[in-house]
């Protein structure tokens, strides 16, 4: 892996993407690219392979569980994190049963996303 990793980020909302990116970015982490739905996001996947995928659940055109299993049938070992405000028990649990590696919950703080990366690079 590259001495910082790299990252994809999706999100529908631009907010959301540039407040992600920037803790990121000041985390060390490269984020290669930003994606504005789970369609967009699928595809800079495949064209990209980052290191890391941080991905809402609900977008237009095809939302973060979808593209989310769809990334899990390219590559089984891709680390996707969900990032989002959709935080029922059965989202969170289907999000996982697809191979999600970890959650976090909007708003989230700059730790929260450190940790969740931390986790997520140690297992």
């Amino acid at each position: 892996m590259s001495q910082n990793p790299q990252v994809l980020v999706v999100d529908d909302s631009k907010f959301e993407r540039t407040f992600l990116t920037g803790i990121l970015r000041e985390e060390g982490w490269n984020v290669i690219a930003e994606a504005a739905d789970g369609l967009e996001g699928l595809q800079k996947y495949v064209e990209l392979t980052p290191d890391v995928v941080m991905m809402d659940i609900t977008m237009p055109r095809m939302d973060g569980l979808a593209a989310l299993k769809a990334i899990m049938q390219i590559n089984p070992e891709a680390r996707v994190v969900i990032v989002t405000a959709m935080s029922t028990p059965d989202k969170f649990r289907e999000a996982i049963n697809n191979g999600a590696k970890d959650f976090i919950v909007k708003p989230f703080s700059q730790a929260k996303v450190k940790e969740v990366l931390a986790h997520v690079f140690r297992a």
